[in-house]
């Protein structure tokens, strides 16, 4: 900042004794000789000015008052004028000038040198001070400034931020919905959530629907339905909702959820849909929210089962020729046999000779069957929820005639074995298969060990085996025989694949154990060694419900049961052949038959004032009922009445199925002892 100040004194030596004062003072002091060269000076840094009073008198001050008038608010520029002493008051004229030149101290002569320098010095400290106060001023000014286009700077950032953050949500959103995915974003705290518009389409929601729902504008802006985890629950379906709950329960503790599950959509059709999410949690642990995707994959489970299907369709396609191999050699029994006893009926001896060979032809080709249903998972289950080892005993006289003499047949059950829940015939056909195996692969003798215990299988176990963890029971049959190659193990379950000559096999029976074992919801696996023996593993989930009773001994030592008098049996068979046959069987038996050839016609039957004491009717029939429905239409028509079910396949949309209400089946085929114990059972003549 400057410290010079103008001098204005021209008359005399005035201007020079000024600057030398001054000059002794520190000031630096800059002459002007008029009034021109001061004003030139003023636009300057100048810190004052000393200018002698008769210097003003008569001049034209103009350019310098105009000056003084244009100072900024921040200046007020301090004049020293040198007066001569007056008498009296001082003229009108000379006060004027000095009102207009503002900021003015009046030294009257004689002019000490310590007063002017003591004046001066105090003129340079206030310019010094509003220097300062400038400097302060524009300071402000500059940081307003600054501060005003770091406003107009985050303003405009976070627009541009906004926008991109609305582009990437628009992109999110259409590929998620490209890609056929809803998503949805809980409050676990309220129970509310947030969806798309493809989350409520895939839950058949009416975004429009519910008076009071609030307008979620971050969310398309529809009026949205309540939803929860509770009204989520709502939509699936029964048998899936407590497996639904529960991953819930389990994604709040692990942070992830994946679920896939049926539900009903809100027009009431049924779907398959897959959910994903992950947990949010505050600072203290406490899980707060839960978002993700959901999809609807009832398409892609479809195309699976169909392609699955497909596939076993392929294998036995390619490999008919072994089936057709088996099967003509039982025709080839049963054709001859049946030839021979019409040639010489009289021969009654011959006659049923012949007639038992047909029908152990006959049943061979049953158990082939039934394996070729196991394996495509078509046959009607039956489970029952028991104990495997009473199982495993009661059919252990027929596991040791399985194994012949050559084989030591051991049995190792532990007691505390829990219960399962399997079809009891299923059961011991696939263990039978088993042994059946295990005594092929030890021509020259050995031991057989069937082991039955309590097992728990981690997650590391069971992470590629498609089961879930947690408590099973084994079932282990253990042979001591040649093992299997690699080569061969790995091909175990395929259909049709066999290790043994022709004639000895059809490849099906680890097929129906694996079919059997998936049915039931465990596993099987196979471990052995070539030269050491094989041990094959049945698991099966360990049931927590109560074991159903014992059941009957054999029933082949009972006497058959006759109908009493009047006893009427309500048909129901839409095959020919299969009918005349029941008809006959029953008429034998001395029932009266009410003969029925589809559902719509029993019903009429049933609706009429005829006695009925018993349906007796097949399960996979034409025209849109089965006979598990028309069964429960049949006793809601008469309460009470009896009621008998037969089963062969059960076709695609069957498959794997269960008989529900306790209703009793009697498998195809089956013969007239077989059919007159089992109406003996059901209408309670034991």
């Amino acid at each position: 900042m400057s410290q010079h100040v103008a001098i204005l004194a021209p008359h005399g030596r005035d201007a020079g004794i000024i600057g030398q004062v001054l000059q002794r003072a520190g000031v630096a002091g800059i002459v002007c000789a008029d009034l021109a060269a001061l004003r030139a000076s003023l636009d300057g840094e100048i810190g004052g000015v000393v200018v002698t009073e008769e210097t003003l008198l008569g001049a034209d001050l103009r350019p310098v008052l105009d000056w003084i008038a244009g100072q900024l608010p921040w200046s007020d520029l301090g004049f020293i004028v040198l007066a001569t002493r007056q008498s009296g008051p001082r003229s009108a004229t000379s006060a004027t000038i000095l009102g207009q030149l503002g900021n003015v101290v009046l030294l009257e002569g004689p002019i000490n040198a310590e007063t002017l320098a003591s004046a001066v010095g105090s003129a340079l400290r206030a310019r010094r001070r509003q220097y300062q106060a400038r400097d302060l001023l524009l300071g402000r000014e500059q940081s307003a400034a600054a501060l005003l286009q770091l406003n107009e700077t985050l303003e405009q950032r976070v627009r541009q931020r906004t926008g991109e953050l609305e582009a990437a949500r628009e992109t999110l959103a259409f590929a998620l919905d490209s890609a056929g995915m809803g998503s949805w974003d809980l409050d676990l705290r309220t129970d509310t959530a947030r969806r798309s518009r493809r989350h409520d389409h895939i839950f058949g929601l009416d975004p429009e629907s519910e008076a009071g729902s609030q307008r979620d504008q971050a969310w398309h802006g529809s009026r949205r339905q309540a939803w929860g985890r509770s009204a989520f629950l709502h939509h699936v379906v029964g048998e899936d909702r407590n497996a639904a709950a529960g991953a819930f329960d389990t994604a709040l503790g692990s942070g992830t959820l994946e679920l896939e599950c049926r539900i009903t959509r809100g027009d009431g059709a049924m779907r398959w849909i897959d959910a994903r999410g992950r947990v949010e949690y505050a600072p203290g642990g406490e899980p707060v929210r839960m978002a993700g995707i959901v999809m609807d994959t009832t398409d892609r489970r479809r195309t699976e089962d169909a392609l699955h299907q497909a596939r076993k369709m392929e294998a036995i396609g390619q490999l008919t020729g072994g089936v057709a191999h088996d099967f003509n050699n039982l025709l080839t029994v049963i054709v001859g046999c049946l030839d021979m006893m019409i040639r010489r009926p009289e021969r009654t001896d011959r006659v049923v000779r012949l007639a038992e060979t047909a029908m152990i032809a006959a049943r061979r080709g049953e158990q082939l069957t039934q394996q070729l249903l196991a394996f495509s998972r078509r046959q009607m289950a039956r489970p029952e929820t028991l104990n495997p080892n009473r199982l495993l005993l009661e059919f252990h006289a027929l596991a040791r005639r399985a194994a012949g003499e050559a084989i030591d047949l051991q049995f190792d059950l532990d007691p505390a074995a829990g219960p399962v829940r399997v079809d009891p015939a299923q059961f011991e056909s696939a263990v039978l298969n088993l042994i059946v195996n295990a005594r092929d692969a030890m021509p020259a003798g050995g031991t057989i060990r069937l082991q039955c215990g309590n097992v728990y299988l981690a997650t590391e176990a069971v992470a590629v085996r498609g089961i879930a963890p947690g408590a099973y029971v084994m079932v282990c049959v253990t042979d001591t025989g040649t093992g299997l190659e690699p080569g061969t193990l790995h091909r175990a379950f395929e259909p049709f694949f066999t290790t043994k000559e022709v004639g000895r096999g059809s490849g099906l029976g680890l097929s129906q154990v694996y079919g059997f074992m998936r049915s039931a919801g465990g596993d099987v696996m196979i471990d052995s060694t070539p030269g050491a023996g094989t041990s094959v593993r049945l698991y099966f989930p360990r049931s927590d419900d109560a074991v159903a009773e014992e059941r009957h001994a054999a029933t082949s030592m009972v006497p058959l049961r006759r109908a009493c008098s009047g006893d009427t049996v309500l048909l129901v068979e839409d095959d020919e052949q299969v009918l005349g046959m029941a008809v006959e069987s029953l008429e034998e038996l001395r029932y009266k038959v009410v003969v029925s050839r589809n559902a719509s016609e029993a019903l009429e039957h049933l609706r009429g004032p005829e006695r009925i004491d018993i349906l007796f009717s097949d399960v996979v029939m034409p025209g849109g009922m089965d006979g598990a429905r028309l069964a429960v239409d049949a006793q809601q028509l008469r309460p009470g009445l009896k009621v008998l079910l037969t089963s062969g396949p059960v076709g695609d949309a069957g498959a794997g199925q269960t008989i529900g209400q306790g209703l009793p089946v009697l498998n195809k085929p089956y013969r007239r002892d077989e059919l007159a114990q089992k109406l003996r059972v059901v209408l309670g003549g034991a």
